[in-house]
């Protein structure tokens, strides 16, 4: 059997974050240490693991997990740039905060990264011990930090730090914790609103789009009696949702993001599922697009179409296929 050192942790055991940087198939390496502001406990899927990343921003995955059920240590909080909150778990181990429900400092804390091999185990034990005839009472912890590599197990414990330093550690922790939670609720509430413009606009665009159907197609006219396809468009955004869009196709596929364009998704006509209520079909290229039209939904668009159709509502198919998506909602 190969010999193998224990790794003791730092002070603060009950505050302590225990964390394991990596582990191969032959090889260990020393957990480390922080002074915990929070516990959380894994809340993912039953028997599965929660990725560990090595950032919050565009971190790459460590190749083990954290269990479901098991209960983590946090050394710090971060609020990535989609407006996600993230615990930072080890040296440089973070999981994401949504898959996580707060315990008690009291709690037992473990790792359970799971790997090729078996990985950590880490629990907290509490004791009280008497002395003499005084009714004062001292804890120690220990805490344990079992790496299982075949047949090996590797232990580290330290004594825990005074009760009044603990009490003002987790007072200004939970403090840095409110601070995070607030700034992240305020970027959801902010996203929350503008989806819900977004989707007020949407219904007034499809209902000021059905009212144009039925008038003429003129090129040239800028409405509302008559349209052409362009002029269709700008009219309605400008009217329904207060957007001022260009005049013509051209400066038109230049506005919003790009959802759908032919020659990146390799020929594949664009699906409805990919598709969202307000959103400008385009035909041609482009640098030189020939026509424009507003989805409804349900797979259909209203446009101007041609002098003999007029402005009509359709429904897509993949003989006429729009080859450029813009989304400008």
């Amino acid at each position: 059997m190969t010999k193998h050192k224990l790794f003791k942790l730092g002070a603060a055991a009950a505050l302590t974050v225990t964390g394991v940087s990596a582990i191969t198939s032959l090889k260990t390496v020393r957990a480390a240490n922080f002074t915990a502001i929070k516990r959380v406990k894994i809340n993912y899927l039953p028997g599965k693991g929660l990725n560990i990343w090595t950032n919050y921003n565009k971190g790459k995955f460590m190749g083990y997990r954290a269990k479901d059920g098991t209960i983590w240590n946090v050394a710090e909080t971060a609020v990535d740039k989609k407006g996600n909150l993230w615990y930072k778990v080890g040296t440089r181990e973070w999981i994401e905060a949504r898959y996580t429900v707060d315990v008690g400092m009291d709690t037992p804390a473990s790792t359970n990264a799971k790997t090729k091999d078996k990985v950590t185990n880490v629990s907290t034990e509490k004791k009280t011990t008497k002395k003499s005839k005084k009714t004062s009472k001292k804890t120690t912890t220990k805490v344990n930090n079992v790496i299982s590599l075949g047949t090996v197990t590797k232990k580290s414990t330290k004594k825990s730090t005074k009760t009044k330093s603990k009490a003002a550690k987790v007072k200004k922790a939970k403090q840095i914790v409110d601070a995070a939670v607030k700034k992240t609720s305020k970027k959801l509430t902010t996203k929350k609103v503008a989806s819900t413009q977004a989707s007020s606009k949407a219904g007034a665009i499809v209902a000021l789009a059905k009212q144009q159907v039925g008038k003429p197609y003129a090129w040239g006219a800028n409405g509302p009696d008559s349209f052409d396809c362009s002029s269709l468009v700008q009219y309605v955004f400008k009217n329904a949702a207060g957007m001022n869009l260009p005049r013509t196709t051209y400066d038109q596929v230049k506005v919003g993001q790009t959802v759908y364009q032919k020659s990146q998704a390799n020929g594949q006509p664009v699906s409805a599922s990919n598709l969202q209520v307000g959103d400008l079909l385009f035909w041609g290229s482009e640098s030189a697009p020939y026509h424009v039209a507003i989805y409804i939904g349900n797979n259909q668009y209203v446009n101007a179409a041609t002098p003999e159709q007029g402005t009509i509502l359709q429904t897509m198919t993949s003989y006429f296929a729009p080859t450029i998506v813009k989304r400008v909602l």
